[in-house]
């Protein structure tokens, strides 16, 4: 069993597409830990603005094995990879770490994800695991998050019915 910290968005029906992703998590994984849900802007390209939150689940399957099941819950939902890589997303979920593993694979699989250096993917994680140490940067991600840039005006959370 390994524990996975993973970055979860959507900015196409968003709320739906949330919801649907954590239910999916709880079905397959059981007790999902969760953030809160933030509103972000769109990174990369001029599209609409996203809701993103980061889950903590204990998983049986290996991190290749995570990712390829997370990429086919993206698919099921809507996933278009045919498009540039920054575009509106259904759903996009990544793995950030794995235990401590730092490792790069088939599938845009990077463990620590280098996304981690985006606010909306720091502040969700370092809401639920603020002692959890980077393996890269051997920082905490609380301690990450108050040198971030976008400390001092952080993504907007909002309230949806994901719990």
């Amino acid at each position: 069993m390994g524990l996975a910290y993973l970055s979860l968005g959507s900015n196409v029906a968003p709320e739906h597409h949330l919801r649907v992703a954590i239910d999916a998590l709880r079905a397959r994984f059981g007790d999902v830990r969760l953030s809160p849900v933030y509103r972000t802007r769109s990174v990369g390209f001029d599209g609409t603005d996203f809701l993103n939150a980061a889950a903590v689940i204990e998983s049986d399957l290996d991190p290749f094995a995570l990712n390829d099941w997370l990429h086919a819950l993206e698919d099921a939902h809507g996933r278009d990879r045919s498009g540039p890589r920054f575009s509106d997303r259904t759903l996009d979920i990544d793995i950030v770490f794995y235990d401590d593993l730092v490792l790069q694979g088939p599938g845009n699989l990077r463990l620590p994800r280098d996304e981690l250096k985006h606010a909306f993917v720091l502040l969700p994680l370092a809401d639920i695991a603020p002692d959890k140490v980077d393996p890269r940067s051997a920082m905490t991600l609380q301690a990450l998050w108050e040198a971030h840039p976008d400390r001092m005006s952080p993504p907007e959370p909002v309230m949806i019915d994901a719990a």
